[in-house]
């Protein structure tokens, strides 16, 4: 029977192996969810010995860890501001970078206590949805994405952090026939070019669903409807804020300018230093 140092030494191997970046990070965090172990427990017990069918586990999941296949597939979980999302085939991999957006939001709507009326177009796992809960605590909001899968995710993980009682969540092509208004809309839409798909980095191209990638020829066909839509969603002072891909802010903005929504200022930048929320005030 092998060793927690055993098997943690033959993970890391393989890993390297595979050309996978910080082998030994990326080991422990398999040992971790695999067998359920904690920091201490990988260095206080190495020697402890692991039972066949967690080794035969944790090998399986190095195996498609080593292939490309993101750690967040193999859980079916990722953290994001804190709190943790279900998964689903349907739902992107919530990304450190999409946490400007809540970011932003704190910056334009300071007030904690304020009664925001939220909508997010193409919720997927409903992150920035619960995110934007979770700080806003008087706030109620709605999700709307076009896959029925990613919105029945949303829906069970807005339902076990506990923030049902004040949200929605609707299967539909962006703000279609919503009827409402709102203080703030948000999105983190498709937005790489459909030919430029192929080229990125196996762990999104072959794990993330493709229809929430997809942004047409130039990146750039969510932000037309949204565009189109934002001025019968928007009350008088509210806000949209989108998130961009690198070297997209100018495009969106004078998308958004040509319907009478101003950018307010310049995108806020995430951790890299990349333009990745696109702020603008409804007159």
């Amino acid at each position: 029977m092998n060793s927690r140092a055993d098997l943690l030494g033959d993970t890391v191997r393989r890993l390297e192996a595979a050309g996978i970046e910080n082998p030994g990070r990326e080991a422990r965090h398999l040992m971790r969810a695999a067998l359920g172990l904690s920091d201490l427990d990988l260095i206080a017990r190495a020697d402890a010995p692991v039972a066949g069918p967690d080794a035969e586990k944790l090998r399986s999941w190095t195996d498609r860890r080593a292939a490309g296949e993101p750690l967040a597939r193999l859980t079916g979980t990722r953290e994001f501001w804190s709190l943790d999302f279900a998964l689903s085939p349907e739902t992107l991999v919530p990304r450190p970078e999409t946490e400007t957006l809540i970011e932003a939001a704190l910056d334009v709507f300071p007030d904690r206590a304020v009664p925001l009326r939220l909508l997010d177009l193409g919720t997927g796992s409903g992150a920035i949805l619960a995110a934007l809960l979770a700080e806003y605590p008087n706030a109620t909001g709605v999700g709307v994405d076009l896959s029925e899968g990613a919105a029945r995710q949303a829906r069970e993980n807005l339902a076990r952090l506990g923030f049902a009682p004040r949200a929605a969540v609707l299967v539909g092509r962006w703000a279609g026939a919503l009827g409402a208004r709102f203080d703030l809309v948000v999105s983190n839409p498709p937005y790489i070019a459909g030919a430029e798909i192929g080229g990125l980095d196996i762990a999104v191209r072959a794990h993330d669903p493709h229809l929430a990638l997809d942004g047409g020829p130039e990146g750039l066909d969510a932000y037309r409807a949204i565009a189109d839509a934002l001025p019968g969603l928007l009350v008088p002072g509210g806000r949209a804020i989108l998130e961009l891909g690198i070297g997209q802010e100018a495009a969106v903005a004078e998308l958004l300018a040509a319907r009478g929504l101003p950018a307010d200022g310049p995108a806020r930048r995430d951790l890299a230093g990349i333009a990745r929320a696109l702020v603008t005030l409804a007159r």
